[in-house]
């Protein structure tokens, strides 16, 4: 008479097998959810960060300290020194530095038609740059301060990095970034 196998010997591998597959099923689906939140994560950050930055800029700061006291006058005076130069007196260079094709062509004309004439427009030594910096030569900080006010941006700082000769005779210099 024929004896069938006991039932645990014919389960026990097909068991296995399963649990194996199971498990490499999971590791592939952890690590396709990981490369998604990656990939979707880089398209979504700039817009979270601008949306970001708008909600701060409207919420009034809450103070939790008292008021600081007011600094002296010879400080405040130096801080908002008048521009020495007219709109139309100072030169700018336009540098793309968030790899949009097209994006310093349209800052130039943004910056044309406040009044401040641009020399040239091109590519910064790199890209990447999270928000759009106006860099200064020394002398024209308070120029630097009425650009950053007319355009709407928000850093400013002293020339790093370039040259004079770089400048091609520029005053300032706007780097662009992903925000402004």
């Amino acid at each position: 008479m024929d004896h069938p196998l006991a039932p645990t010997e014919l389960v026990r591998p097909w068991r296995t097998a399963t649990l194996v597959l199971t498990v490499i099923a999971a590791i592939q689906l952890v690590l396709l959810i990981v490369a998604g939140i990656v990939l979707l994560g880089k398209q979504i950050a700039p817009h979270v960060h601008r949306a970001a930055a708008r909600e701060a800029a409207a919420k009034p700061a809450r103070v939790s300290h008292p008021p600081a006291k007011p600094k002296p006058k010879a400080s405040r005076a130096l801080a908002h020194a008048a521009p020495t130069l007219a709109r139309a007196k100072t030169k700018v260079l336009v540098l793309n530095g968030n790899g949009v094709q097209g994006a310093a062509a349209l800052a130039a004309q943004l910056a044309q038609a406040r009044g401040y004439p641009v020399l040239d427009v091109g590519n910064a030594p790199k890209t990447g740059y999270a928000r759009t910096i106006v860099m200064y030569r020394p002398g024209f900080r308070s120029e630097a301060l009425r650009f950053q006010h007319d355009l709407n941006l928000s850093v400013v700082a002293p020339l790093d990095g370039m040259t004079l000769a770089e400048l091609k005779g520029a005053k300032l210099v706007e780097i662009l970034g992903a925000a402004r």
